[in-house]
């Protein structure tokens, strides 16, 4: 019976490491300025194609929630001109905060926990934010309570549990092990509140709110350049955690970093579903 007794206290140790409630990917990490580079070249022109529909124009106030990076703020803040506004926030604005200028306002805040911003806009957006956040209805109701009447509402989250895989055609050992790495971090990531598949939910959100005008759509990039950086990028933001949890060591992990430089992997990202829609007046 000893050996069943170690395992028991080894499962539960593992349980307790990977229960940690702080974000994974956490903005003051040295590697999260390449990430939110890649994710920006990766998704920024799904992002303004929803704009477009939307209408922005000159003179819109806009709220961009979890920002990250300055790139999408500085691309809103070019199309509303100096007739509008952009406010700019994220629970830590040290990558951003070189887009604040005349018509940019960067502002720590946390979406589901601080009051909502004391103004209204005709325009909020979030992208792969209420994924990790765990308290996202709250958050929804917050991002709701700002718009104008009229106003619309722009929400892009993945949905990893619709495709789980690195790479889609596992065809060899590299494939594996980017698969078998891709699942320690999906688990790392539901064991710190992000929901998996919550992408496909975000309809019936816009609906149960009332929201008008609803559309969606769902991107699914798939050996795009700007896969590698932004799995480079992550990799090493999580490399410590994905050897305390015993997910690969780090012969693993390196053999997997030298698979993605040398172009070994065609690798994908989850899908992200973009929905918007508008306020009632």
């Amino acid at each position: 019976m000893e050996p069943i007794v170690l395992n028991q206290e080894r499962d539960a140790s593992m349980k307790k490491l990977m229960s940690n409630t702080d974000y994974l990917l956490e903005n003051r990490k040295t590697e999260a300025a390449q990430r939110f580079a890649a994710l920006s070249a990766l998704f920024d022109p799904v992002t303004l194609r929803q704009f477009d529909a939307c209408g922005m124009a000159a003179g819109w106030h806009c709220w961009e929630v979890g920002a990250g990076g300055p790139t999408l703020v500085r691309m809103i803040a070019e199309r509303v001109g100096y007739a509008g506004h952009v406010l700019a926030t994220d629970i830590d604005d040290s990558w951003m905060k070189e887009a604040a200028s005349q018509n940019v306002e960067v502002r720590n805040h946390d979406v589901a926990r601080d009051p909502p911003p004391g103004e209204l806009f005709d325009l909020v957006h979030a992208r792969l934010v209420l994924v990790h956040v765990p308290e996202r209805e709250r958050a929804f109701r917050n991002m709701i309570s700002t718009l104008k009447p009229g106003g619309w509402l722009v929400i892009e989250d993945a949905d990893p549990a619709l495709q789980p895989l690195s790479c889609i055609d596992a065809y060899g050992p590299e494939q594996e092990l980017a698969n078998r790495i891709r699942r320690g971090f999906r688990t790392l990531l539901s064991n710190r509140g992000a929901d998996l598949s919550f992408g496909r939910k975000l309809p019936r959100m816009f609906r149960g709110i009332g929201m008008a005008d609803i559309a969606a759509e769902a991107y699914f990039p798939i050996t795009l350049p700007e896969c590698t950086p932004l799995e480079i990028a992550t990799i090493k933001m999580i490399r410590n955690d994905l050897l305390i949890n015993g997910i690969a060591t780090d012969d693993e992990i390196g053999q997997h970093l030298e698979n993605v430089r040398t172009g070994a992997l065609d690798l994908s990202q989850p899908p992200m579903i973009s929905v918007r829609g508008r306020k009632p007046h």
